[in-house]
């Protein structure tokens, strides 16, 4: 072949090349559109039309998306897609999402669909939300900061925002409690119980709300100068989670920060008897212990400390305390 001939051909076939790169994509893109059709329905969990869902339809091949909306009768149509396999997907903020795989024919009639979405409650639809995470995080920084009444605030306009959260009612009753406000700490907090079995019929169906709610009018209680009651309100907590073992040591805490040192024996030992292999409520019960003035039982409890967590930074404070304890006994 000539140098002529050859630069010739080479020309050719890089003009062949260049049609394909067109060509080809065009022919892949109009693969997987046409005049396919899908159509339904979005309800609730009672049958009611759902207006505003997001009604995304994705070839299962490639990347092509489509999308519509409810109206408000939850009536949804979308066109254009082409013979093969799609998923559609129903969402919107509240409710938990759904879809469904659908093999897409164009010249036949699709089969409608019926999406039936359930309403996120509680901390599943907190945890959906990004822009709800981020409101909730500030109004609780603002009860460690000690600043009440503003986190009040906060959680009340996140309230209006999010009624059905209610689970936020966990953290007014926090406030309250911090505040000494106890009548309506106490309100809070049952109002919590109050909603979790109108939501659920269960207290267990959500452990971490009852747990607090229990807990928390259990400390209410310690501060209003009840104890028995307090202790029926943490039995009932430990209840709901008798595997928690940092529940059992949280009401062990709230037991010893009131100087109920037998009490908070009582959970802190249940803590090392859920999870033995668990050094924080040993060094606590070496803490108690020596708060009692029992050294043989508060040197025990500081060994095992030290024995199951030997890098535990707080490992040559408490070996300190043993020292001075064992000085103290000679």
């Amino acid at each position: 072949m000539s140098h002529i001939s050859k630069n010739k051909f080479l020309n050719f076939a890089s003009f062949i090349l260049f049609l394909l790169a067109w060509i080809v994509p065009l022919t892949f893109a109009q693969e997987h559109m046409g005049k396919g059709r899908v159509n339904g329905t979005v309800v609730d969990e009672k049958g009611q039309p759902v207006e505003g869902v997001l009604i995304v339809v994705e070839s299962m091949r490639y990347k092509t998306k489509l999308q519509s909306y409810t109206d408000k009768k939850g009536l949804f149509a979308v066109a254009g897609m082409g013979t093969g396999y799609w998923r559609i997907t129903a969402s919107k903020k509240g409710y938990s999402s759904s879809y469904v795989d659908m093999n897409i024919r164009q010249l036949r009639r699709n089969p409608p669909i019926t999406f039936t979405l359930k309403k996120t409650t509680g901390y599943t639809a907190l945890l959906a939300d990004d822009e709800s995470v981020q409101f909730f995080d500030k109004g609780n920084l603002l009860i460690k900061e000690e600043k009440y009444d503003e986190a009040l605030g906060v959680f009340e306009e996140f309230l209006t925002e999010y009624p059905e959260i209610y689970q936020v009612h966990l953290n007014f009753g926090t406030c309250y409690l911090k505040k000494g406000e106890l009548d309506k700490a106490e309100a809070e907090f049952i109002m919590v119980l109050d909603k979790t079995l109108e939501t659920h019929g269960d207290y267990m169906k959500d452990t971490p709300a009852s747990l607090r709610a229990f807990t928390g009018l259990g400390e209410t209680y310690i501060q209003k100068g009840d104890f028995e009651t307090a202790q029926e309100y943490f039995a009932q907590a430990l209840e709901i989670s008798p595997e928690d073992e940092a529940a059992a040591y949280n009401v062990g805490e709230v037991f010893f920060s009131h100087q109920k040192v037998d009490e908070a024996i009582k959970y802190f030992e249940l803590a090392t008897q859920i999870k033995k292999d668990w050094s924080k409520p040993y060094k606590k019960l070496g803490y108690v212990y020596l708060n009692k003035g029992d050294f043989d039982k508060s040197l025990e409890y500081f060994n095992k400390f030290i024995e199951i967590d030997p890098e535990n930074p707080e490992v040559p404070r408490v070996k300190n305390i043993i020292a001075t304890i064992e000085k103290m006994r000679k």
